[in-house]
């Protein structure tokens, strides 16, 4: 038995579409862990997003269900669905619906398994009992909806505006909500309580309330463990600890109390004022003092508060499930859905200690436990915006399965489920060698170059060193733009269309900087013959092909192509010609310009002399852009990196080369995308 999905409907962010999470199964967990492959990362529930996208959101909804009996208040419902609710009320005078907040929980039932579904049996009917799944419908609820109804007539005949809202949300904090639970065909479930049938232990981000704050933590584990302890010996115990407190009692009473009670005599009469000072040394006071926590280093025991934060935050992780499992009663593992949720565990750790983490956190809780013969069958639910988390998941347990992508689409958390099947699809054009193939790839250049991509805010793919040099620069100079995190990565075209599905996935916008790619016949390479015209001229570019129904025909080519959240841009006629990749285009595009033309005389002197000896002045550059393309092109990162010198180092009154017009575009384009989604 296993928490399967979580739908949330109208809870802070979130709408009613695009908000199921869903959860890995146990079954996996388990036969990994009967075939001890018990690494965590393949079976961990992962939940990524940049800030504030609605991560921890997720967890704070199962909490406060779960943990918090339900309390949920006016600022926990979604603030556009209040206020589209306001408006209703405004126009018609019949309401038919008020607020409620609704989360539909799926379970999920394996066969031969050694769980107890009692506490699912009010949730079954008839047709449920050979299913491997049911769902649980949990609302907030108005109580008294008649009497909530009256009293928004009276606050709309009162209040206008943002004091009506303000007067909305206090009638909800002061209206009674119920917590109700529904099986699939509508029925009410009474006296049920969720806490009963799931558990949830939620480890916070960032738990270091001070110095002292391993010592407590291992002191609070040390205590429950040695309590059972103390109750065996408890008599023979508090005879030692009596027998300590009469003997400090007559110490005290020797060098403390008899000095006080004389020097008291002598201002007042003994028998009204006297005082007793006496040891009260006792079994809890000894435990809850029980542990100091050092670390050792070199031999040597270092105090906790010269820990480094991030090993104190992993200590404090590992303190807080030790103690999770060991109050957790062997019998109520298979009777429960037992979750643990562990926020942002990367607080504080470097990039190769979370990587780790991720990685073996399941062999770190098997070995803390190897003692205790427990059957733990919890489910670890992890939330991050570390790409690093990210590439162990994805790298470790070779699948983008159950990770849940959460995003801010139309000013809402919308959750994307990712799997292998979606991000790279099963069609007829991918066969099942070729299918294969680009999952491993993906999973592999994820893991060492873009996996930022879940945390940017847009991303451009190109498909060489330069343009993936100079544009860094570019948008650093570029107010508009330097404000968002972009990434630029640097991917060939045909490996980029790998990535497209997974772009129109993530709704992160996209622009992809691709080349015309003109196929020449053997005579024009040799010959370095400028194209001026694109009738009969074919491309060789697989971008390019996919998005035009497979055509490789580039007469008629429209000056870009925009495909949801993605912009393919390219080379379009410059100065009279055709360029076929970024060097070329850049070139013609500043063929006047001084600094480009040192840059060019550096890296390629004796190729520029020939061609400015046959005509001193810069056209001669343009009308041999393609030959100066073909010989830099074992020269481009000199060429790149020899441009970003010098647009750095250059004096003020000295022009930067402008980005080629196509590229312009679609920057603006960017820019566009960007500042819509901040309205």
């Amino acid at each position: 038995m296993y928490l399967k999905s979580l739908k949330v409907n109208n809870f802070r962010k979130f709408g009613l579409e695009n908000n199921k999470i869903e959860f890995v199964d146990a079954k996996s967990f388990r036969e990994q862990k009967e075939g001890k492959e018990i690494n965590i990362a393949p079976t961990t529930t992962l939940i990524v997003g940049k800030n504030n996208s609605g991560k921890t959101t997720i967890i704070n909804a199962l909490d406060t269900l779960i943990n918090k009996n339900g309390d949920f208040k006016s600022n926990d419902f979604n603030f556009s669905y209040l206020k589209k609710l306001l408006d209703q009320y405004e126009k018609y005078t019949e309401i038919v619906e008020t607020p409620y907040l609704e989360f539909i929980i799926g379970i999920g039932i394996e066969d031969n398994s050694n769980d107890l579904i009692t506490n699912l049996i009010p949730f079954m009917v008839l047709e449920d009992v050979d299913k491997s799944e049911l769902e649980i419908l949990v609302k907030f609820e108005l109580e008294d909806e008649e009497t909530f109804i009256r009293d928004i007539k009276q606050l709309l005949k009162k209040h206008t505006g943002s004091i009506r809202f303000k007067g909305f949300l206090e009638l909800i904090d002061h209206s009674k909500f119920n917590i109700n639970y529904y099986n699939a065909s509508g029925g009410v479930i009474n006296r049920f309580n969720i806490k009963s049938f799931i558990e949830l232990r939620a480890i916070k981000a960032n738990n270091i309330e001070n110095e002292n704050s391993l010592s407590k933590a291992f002191g609070t584990i040390i205590k429950y463990r040695f309590k059972s302890l103390f109750e065996e010996g408890e008599q023979e115990l508090d005879l030692n600890i009596d027998s300590i407190n009469t003997n400090l009692t007559e110490i005290i009473y020797k060098k403390h109390t008899k000095d006080i009670n004389e020097s008291l005599g002598v201002i007042q009469s003994a028998d009204k004022l006297k005082v007793l000072l006496s040891a009260d040394l006792t079994s809890q006071k000894l435990i809850n003092n029980l542990i100091k926590y050092e670390y050792i280093e070199q031999d040597n025991s270092i105090p906790e508060n010269q820990f480094g934060l991030g090993y104190t935050n992993l200590m404090m992780i590992i303190a807080d499930l030790i103690d999770y499992m060991e109050k957790y009663p062997e019998n109520s593992f298979n009777s429960r859905v037992n979750l643990i949720s562990i926020e942002e565990p990367e607080t504080f750790m470097h990039p190769q200690m979370q990587e780790l983490f991720i990685k073996n956190i399941n062999d770190a809780i098997a070995s803390l436990l190897k003692s205790k013969n427990k059957n733990v069958n919890s489910q670890l639910i992890i939330t991050t915006h570390s790409s690093h988390i990210l590439n162990s998941k994805i790298h470790t347990g070779n699948t983008f399965n159950n990770i849940n992508y959460v995003t801010i689409n139309d000013h809402r958390t919308h959750v994307v489920n990712l799997y292998d099947d979606i991000i790279i699809p099963k069609s007829t054009i991918n066969n099942g060698i070729k299918r294969a193939a680009d999952l491993k790839f993906l999973k592999k250049h994820i893991k060492y170059k873009v996996s930022e991509l879940f945390f940017s805010d847009a991303i451009i793919l190109v498909e060489g060193i330069t343009e993936e040099t100079l544009l860094k620069y570019y948008i650093d100079q570029t107010d508009s733009l330097n404000k968002y995190y972009i990434s630029v990565f640097n991917i060939d075209g045909a490996h980029g269309l790998v990535y497209h599905e997974l772009i129109n996935l993530l709704k992160v916008p996209a622009l992809i900087i691709t080349d015309l790619d003109i196929k020449r016949d053997e005579k024009e390479k040799k010959t370095f013959e400028q194209i001026t015209d694109l009738k009969d001229r074919v491309t060789t570019n697989k971008t390019i092909k996919k998005h035009r129904d497979n055509s490789d025909n580039l007469e008629g080519l429209p000056e870009k192509i925009e495909i949801n959240n993605m912009y393919i841009a390219y080379q379009r006629k410059i100065e009279g010609y055709y360029a076929t990749s970024f060097e070329e285009a850049f070139i013609l595009t500043n063929y006047k310009n001084v600094l480009l033309n040192s840059v060019l005389i550096n890296i390629k002197r004796n190729i520029y002399k020939d061609i400015i000896r046959r005509d001193k002045r810069f056209k001669s550059i343009k009308e041999n852009s393609y030959k100066l393309q073909r010989k830099l092109s074992d020269n481009k990162s000199d060429f790149a990196n020899e441009l970003l010198y010098k647009f750095i180092t250059q004096d003020e009154d000295v022009t930067i080369p402008s980005l080629p017009m196509y590229i312009k575009d679609g920057l603006s384009w960017l820019t566009k995308k960007l500042e819509e989604e901040k309205q």
